[in-house]
């Protein structure tokens, strides 16, 4: 039995052995989890070598029925842990109130839907190690002053150390992509609660980015403000987390 491939789930099968052992040493076990998700298991390819790992117990969430047979008939006693399921759509609390380390090669169509998921439930989620395409990859791995610097490398390194590990050809996957993939994996910090109201700076982020070529000074008009602070003559993606912390602060000010 072999699963085929679904288009509308973003479905590429990863089917070199060698880059499923690496991704899955990837992981640096912690002694503050013992559980770890596969987001999309597919036929299992890293599944095989979670598996093999002492340091945790392996639970794996699959939308798609097919997968979800295959791996009963060929993981039997994975049977109890394999939830059919959309990650977007459930809540780790429903697996355990305990921390939950997270893996996956992610369908990039979904996968910034995925990571605001584990953003909501950070708490919980104390490591990831995901396959992606590279851009995003690349994305949410780069530091401020550069163009692949956006949206979401700010929300996710708030709360998370983030590293960008190795590069994947379309080659290694069953149908390939059209993109090359990027490997990455996140930590999450010692940031408990950002020093500001979380909702309006993720408000500011995304303002402040829809305008990306314009300084902040212009970018930020929509929020109604009066502000005074050299940040609104640099542009969004010059800015480092704690810069947007204080200019968050700066806008609550003014907004009263």
């Amino acid at each position: 039995m072999k699963v085929r491939a679904k288009k509308h789930l973003g479905q590429h099968f990863l089917r070199d052995q060698a880059i499923a052992q690496r991704i899955v040493d990837s992981l640096i076990p912690h002694q503050d989890y013992t559980r770890v998700l596969e987001i999309g298991p597919g036929m299992g390819v890293l599944t095989q070598y979670l598996l093999s790992k002492d340091d945790f117990e392996t639970h794996v969430i699959e939308v798609d029925h097919e997968s979800v047979a295959y791996l009963k008939e060929h993981f039997p006693t994975l049977s109890p842990r394999i939830i059919e399921g959309d990650f977007l759509r459930w809540q780790l609390s429903q697996l355990t109130d305990e921390k939950v380390a997270i893996i996956g090669n992610l369908p990039y169509n979904i996968s910034s839907q995925i990571f605001f998921r584990v953003l909501e439930q950070r708490d919980q989620v104390p490591e990831v190690v995901c396959m992606l395409q590279k851009e995003v990859a690349r994305r949410i791995a780069s530091p401020p002053g550069n163009k692949e610097y956006g949206i979401l490398s700010v929300f996710l390194q708030a709360f998370y150390d983030i590293e960008y590990l190795f590069s994947v050809p379309p080659g290694a996957f069953d149908p390939p992509p059209k993109v090359n993939s990027g490997i990455i994996r996140l930590l999450r910090n010692q940031t408990a609660r950002l020093d500001c109201d979380e909702k309006l700076f993720f408000r500011v982020i995304k303002t402040g980015f829809n305008q990306r070529r314009k300084t902040l000074r212009n970018a930020l008009k929509p929020l109604g403000v009066e502000l005074d602070s050299p940040y609104l003559d640099q542009r969004a993606e010059q800015l480092s987390v704690e810069d947007f912390v204080k200019l968050t602060k700066l806008v609550e000010k003014a907004m009263g």
